[in-house]
């Protein structure tokens, strides 16, 4: 029996007819594949004269040749037509001129942290920062808010172990500086803080920005005359400031400090719930018990510490009336900055 290559011939006419890769692809299977044409001659073999069989394998071998060579030749041309057809669609002229681009802004956060900052720093306050993740000692212990004590219900805490956690206020930073310098300090310790509220008001992640000063004869009205002056500079010189008392137990005496509705103007509105006044920040005498915990002599420095929201002020200051706002990362609000 002689090798039969009828059922081969044909496929150059079909590689030349091919006018894309799918179709050039299905050719290569008809002929190529596992029961393609060509794959099936090497079944012939066993039906002819032994003596015959290495002339006819050599006839497989040279058809199969010749069609990878013509396979080659037609899928790198049609590879070539698809990569000038896709670059002609898609062309691009580099010379035209580009989309305008607005350029960002800073965050209304960033811009409220910065003038604090500003204004502090303008006092002779220095800036001091501490870590997030904190031990329970310097948030509650060392700042006379021993375990079991009332005032920790006051804030809700993340712990990460009964020993660690992270800080509820940035008040931790102050010990830190105490333990490691002697009186005199006057320090500001801006940073974010975490708490397990979130609504319109509250945000379990917010920033806060607390105070210090610790020296010789130190009194409250020196706290009173710094405060004021920061909120005057903040708001404007006409807004009216009071203090109230209040408790925390880190400072004796305490208070907290309103100052006139900035919606209102005083008269009374939704905002200040109309008595004409907005809670802003606390403050307070640093209580003795505190300065035992840093070895600070009592007898001979006195200190006083004050800490406020940085979500708040911005509130007040751009009359926005939902915390959550800071955080939707909504581009028509966060344009009007």
């Amino acid at each position: 029996m002689d090798l039969d290559l009828r059922t081969v011939e044909g496929f150059e006419e079909e590689i030349s007819r091919a006018t894309n890769l799918d179709e050039l692809y299905q050719i290569k299977v008809k002929y190529l594949g596992k029961k393609g044409s060509i794959t099936l001659l090497n079944k012939q073999l066993k039906n002819i004269a032994p003596e015959n069989r290495a002339e006819a394998g050599k006839k497989i071998n040279e058809v199969r040749k010749r069609f990878e060579a013509l396979y080659d030749e037609k899928y790198n041309d049609l590879k070539r037509l698809e990569k000038e057809k896709k670059l002609k669609e898609e062309f691009i002229d580099i010379t035209r001129e580009g989309f305008p681009f607005k350029p960002g802004a800073i965050h209304p956060i960033t811009i409220t942290y910065y003038e604090i900052v500003d204004i502090f720093t303008s006092m002779g306050f220095e800036v001091a920062t501490g870590p997030e993740v904190e031990f329970d000692y310097y948030n509650f212990e060392a700042l006379n808010i021993p375990k079991e004590h009332p005032a920790r219900d006051m804030q809700d805490t993340f712990y990460i172990t009964d020993e660690i956690l992270l800080r509820t206020h940035t008040s931790p930073v102050q010990i830190r500086v105490m333990e490691a310098n002697k009186p005199p300090i006057k320090i500001i310790a801006p940073g974010k803080v975490y708490r397990c509220d979130h609504d319109v008001t509250h945000s379990p992640m917010f920033h806060q920005v607390e105070g210090l000063l610790v020296d010789e004869k130190v009194t409250f009205a020196d706290l009173k005359g710094t405060l004021t002056l920061f909120i005057k500079r903040m708001f404007g010189e006409d807004i009216p400031v009071r203090f109230r008392p209040s408790f925390f137990p880190f400072t004796e005496p305490s208070a907290e400090v309103d100052m006139g509705c900035v919606i209102c103007g005083g008269s009374g509105c939704r905002v200040c719930g109309h008595t004409g006044w907005l809670e802003i920040l606390g403050c307070g005498m640093v209580d003795p018990e505190v300065f035992k915990a840093v070895n600070y002599d009592t007898e001979k420095y006195q200190g006083y510490a004050f800490g406020m929201g940085i979500e708040r002020i911005a509130m007040l200051k751009f009359g926005i009336d939902d915390l959550r706002l800071f955080y939707d990362n909504k581009i028509k609000f966060l344009k009007q900055f």
